[in-house]
């Protein structure tokens, strides 16, 4: 800590570096955030429009407090984003493997106020059937999302100049009970959800959707789902168990959480215990399209019809890694073969822009399963994607 000067230790402590001070980064020309240089020319007429601002940096000269800042060994993570508006630092100025690790390396804060979308982990695999691991999925795709840029091209979004968002950390989820996992995630996204804030949340097994929903259909009444994974997710029970991963979407239409007749689960395959594996869904009213119905297409007109399904009303999107085919997304507990591929995954979540989205997941990254981080990689995008088809995001 010695680096600083005394009142720019001071600033930092109390969290009050002032936008002023940011500003002054701001102009530093690049060579400064790689060599340390600063003009205290610039300095000294930031003090001397803002005298005793709390907060403000005084007239410094070259070689203390922004020089010791940028080239020192301690760069706080709330200094590495725009403190007005929450965008992400650029990897031209911010190493990628600076800072704190956050989603996207955006801000972290303890709760959603003030947010319009809050990225929340829930590392929870204890209602996993097969392979364990998820639980560590939302530290991974935190890692891999720092590869992450600011804009989205291919669909003209822009997330952080249209919201604000952060990251809000982890539900701190009980691990030797499920249930009461399940109630302290429905209780984290009735708070996240009454301050008016979207949650894009990182899993996690599929049981957590469960309480999610829950909280809301709280707020909205039933809602749509947009649910992309190998397998419904719409058993009874096992082992004598009513809630693990693969019975989520049962309890929610047991308890009226679902607007039935706008529920599409795209990507079902693989082998299963009955004649009929998807009869209960259909009974329901849900849309099924199964993965060899999307085989070797684009789903750009299956999206279409899909917006025309889902109307004006709320939705939430659930998306299951395993959704995708192992040969992409090798790290997740259940994989099965011949599924959606990333292409067709981006053309799904972008398909859905225009509708009135409230929330979504992605969840099931086990990242054991893959040394490569290629799956949490691919959970980052999808989640970026999501944040840019968000319906206040504004597009050029």
């Amino acid at each position: 800590m010695e680096i600083f000067c005394s009142l720019g230790r001071k600033a930092l402590l109390q969290g009050k570096a002032c936008q002023n001070s940011l500003a002054v980064a701001k102009q530093v020309s690049c060579r400064t955030f790689l060599t340390g240089t600063c003009r205290s020319q610039q300095l000294s007429s930031n003090s001397r429009a803002n005298p005793g601002r709390p907060g403000c940096l005084p007239r410094t000269p070259c070689g203390s407090f922004f020089e010791s800042f940028y080239t020192g060994s301690f760069l706080p993570h709330r200094l590495l984003s725009d403190a007005r508006s929450n965008v992400p630092p650029s990897a031209e100025f911010v190493a990628r493997p600076v800072g704190v690790c956050s989603m996207f390396k955006l801000p972290i804060q303890n709760s959603a106020e003030g947010l319009d979308v809050a990225f929340v982990g829930v590392p929870l695999d204890t209602g996993t059937s097969n392979r364990p691991g998820a639980r560590f999925g939302p530290r991974h795709i935190r890692a891999e999302s720092s590869l992450m840029r600011l804009f989205n091209p291919s669909t003209g979004a822009d997330p952080y100049h249209s919201l604000v968002a952060a990251d809000i950390g982890d539900v701190n989820v009980n691990l030797y009970n499920l249930k009461d996992s399940c109630r302290r995630i429905r209780e984290a996204f009735q708070k996240i959800v009454t301050q008016g804030c979207v949650p894009l949340t990182l899993g996690g097994d599929h049981t957590i959707t469960y309480p999610i929903l829950q909280a809301m259909a709280e707020k909205h009444g039933p809602v749509g789902l947009v649910h992309v994974d190998a397998h419904t997710d719409t058993g009874d029970k096992a082992l004598g168990e009513k809630i693990y991963h693969g019975t989520p979407f049962r309890r929610c239409v047991d308890e009226g959480l679902l607007d039935c007749k706008r529920v599409v689960q795209i990507g079902i395959r693989g082998s299963s215990y009955t004649q009929d594996p998807y009869k209960y869904c259909r009974d329901q009213g849900f849309r099924v399209v199964l993965a060899e119905d999307c085989w070797m297409k684009s789903l750009v007109p299956l999206m279409a019809e899909v917006r025309k399904q889902m109307g004006d009303k709320p939705v939430y999107i659930s998306f299951d890694i395993d959704g995708i085919d192992p040969a992409y997304a090798p790290g997740t507990g259940t994989p099965e073969i011949a599924g959606l591929t990333p292409s067709q995954a981006l053309e799904i979540i972008r398909g859905c822009q225009g509708l009135n989205i409230v929330g979504g997941d992605l969840v099931e990254v086990a990242p054991m399963y893959d040394a490569s981080g290629n799956t949490a990689l691919l959970g980052a995008n999808l989640l970026f994607e999501m944040l840019c088809a968000l319906p206040q995001v504004k597009r050029t």
